[in-house]
């Protein structure tokens, strides 16, 4: 594939979306190092395993564009990290005040997916794959609004 313009914007917004899940899952695993709710750990779990799965969907696809994936998140997501500890730290209900960041944490990703979305207008495979996890972000915000209500 020839490196022009649109290919470049394309792997742009595809390394973007893949650092963000990177952020996410390293998020989801931090947070889960700091409860002792059990099924709180699982369903942290397994987002981190879904935003894992994400992300090796999203570097295929760099890889398709004949382009090399980020490795890691970016600074933003690590200052969030270190947010989390300083406020579990302080806080006297923890598990709330962590999924406080969780969905601080999943507002970022579904701005973040709602932007670049356009990015693949001319591509519809990638669009499918990107409103697939677009809607599954969602839903997780949703849920993760539900467990800081039952928390």
């Amino acid at each position: 594939m020839k490196t022009t313009q649109s290919n470049q914007d394309t792997v742009n917004a595809l390394q973007e979306l893949l650092q963000k899940n990177y952020d996410a899952e390293a998020g989801y695993k931090q947070v889960m190092t700091k409860t002792e709710n059990q099924h709180l750990k699982n369903w942290l779990q397994q987002k981190a395993l879904q935003r894992n799965t994400f992300a090796t969907e999203l570097d295929h696809q760099i890889r398709k564009h004949n382009a090399e994936p980020k490795t890691d998140g970016t600074l933003k997501g690590d200052l969030h990290r270190g947010w989390i500890n300083i406020k579990s730290t302080l806080s006297k209900d923890t598990d709330e005040a962590l999924l406080e960041e969780c969905i601080r944490g999943e507002k970022a990703s579904v701005e973040e997916y709602e932007s670049q979305l356009e990015n693949f207008n001319n591509n519809p495979e990638i669009k499918t794959i990107v409103q697939s996890q677009l809607t599954t972000v969602k839903s997780a915000l949703n849920t993760v609004k539900k467990l800081e209500d039952i928390v």
